[in-house]
């Protein structure tokens, strides 16, 4: 081998150590490596500093993160956006709100916007906040679907079942009557006064001679039969604002309902448990008063949708007597309950046993 190969191979062998020991991070480095190994053996050399190049590039790019790990960040923030977001949406109004009959004085200090409390046997007035006010009145129309029901004489062991017309009409509204749900006529009537099933109530007038249409009429008839003349219904469970009336309306309502031993016994029932498919199922009173032993209540029922606000009507004996109150409107999720408990009170002090407080009517 002569001198000048030996010279080459030195110096092809020179150029490769500099790219072995060239930093993959400096640029400087790179430049001056490139440059001697063109200076040295030319193109051979330069494709393999370019592949060397390559290879350094990659290593100095961060890895990618998982898919996997920006999803479980940004999930709960969306959740906590949502979650801001409901906050921040703007409440549904009442009736009674938007009226502004909360804002009428009362020395109870009710959050009611409509009270009335009167004497079952004789008809004194022992509380009048806003009476005559015509207002949603949610699933108290169910009191009115049950004497429907009772005085019509439909047999109470007739076998009812829930259908897909039931789930659409009560859209929205919770439920544990799945399609299929076989139930007897006195059980449906159960579920409708004592928990507020509204599935139970629309296949109560569902399953009347006729259909809904005909058991709507019988309703306003019947209203109008008591001298409900503020009253009028567009469907049998409460979940529509077209049912109203009145609280005065109210308590002839009661009064009529309290005459049927059934209706009484059911709406004041505890709890009950039915076969929903292959299963038992718990349902207990929506209204919590039936389970207070202060209270004596022979008949009730509760109410709820946003445009109503919370509503109960009873017959209870407070005082002595036999009275039928009537709440309506009440912003708060126990308000009815804090105000009843007021009334209760009230009328068991000395002062209230020995007179009447009737309250003015909003101008």
């Amino acid at each position: 081998m002569n001198i000048a190969k030996i010279k080459v191979l030195m110096a092809w062998a020179m150029g490769l150590s500099i790219l072995a020991v060239a930093p993959v991070t400096s640029r400087a480095s790179e430049a001056q490596g490139r440059t001697a190994q063109k200076q040295s053996s030319g193109g051979g050399v330069a494709k393999g500093a370019r592949e060397n190049k390559a290879a350094s590039t990659v290593r100095a790019i961060p890895k990618r993160p998982r898919v996997s790990k920006p999803a479980r960040v940004v999930a709960p923030f969306a959740r906590s956006a949502k979650r801001v977001a409901l906050r921040a949406a703007p409440a549904v109004i009442s009736f009674g709100h938007a009226s502004g009959l909360q804002h009428t004085f009362d020395e109870l200090d009710l959050k009611s916007s409509v009270a009335f409390v009167i004497d079952q046997d004789t008809n004194e007035v022992l509380l009048d906040k806003n009476a005559g006010a015509v207002l949603p009145i949610a699933s108290i129309t169910k009191l009115m679907t049950a004497l429907v029901v009772t005085e019509k004489g439909l047999a109470l062991d007739e076998l009812l079942t829930v259908d897909q017309d039931d789930v659409n009409a009560t859209a929205g509204s919770r439920s544990r009557l799945s399609v299929g749900t076989k139930l007897s006529r006195g059980e449906m009537l159960h579920l409708a006064l004592m928990a507020s099933e509204n599935r139970a109530a629309h296949v109560l007038g569902r399953s009347y001679p006729g259909g809904i249409e005909p058991f709507v009429q019988a309703m306003n008839a019947k209203a109008l039969s008591l001298g409900m003349r503020d009253t009028r219904y567009v469907e049998p469970t409460g979940l529509s604002s077209n049912n109203q009336s009145s609280a005065h309306d109210l308590s002839q309502l009661v009064k009529a309902a309290f005459l049927h031993p059934i209706i009484r016994d059911l709406s004041t029932s505890l709890e009950t448990v039915v076969p929903v498919g292959r299963r038992q199922v718990q349902f207990q009173n929506t209204n919590g008063l039936v389970r207070n032993p202060e209270w004596e209540i022979g008949l009730q029922k509760t109410g709820y949708i946003s445009a109503a606000g919370r509503c109960v009507v009873m017959q209870a004996q407070l005082a002595g007597r036999s009275l039928i109150m009537v709440l309506l409107d009440s912003a708060g999720k126990y308000s009815r309950v804090g105000d009843a408990e007021r009334i209760r009170r009230w009328l068991a002090s000395s002062q209230a046993t020995s007179a009447s407080l009737p309250l003015p009517l909003p101008r």
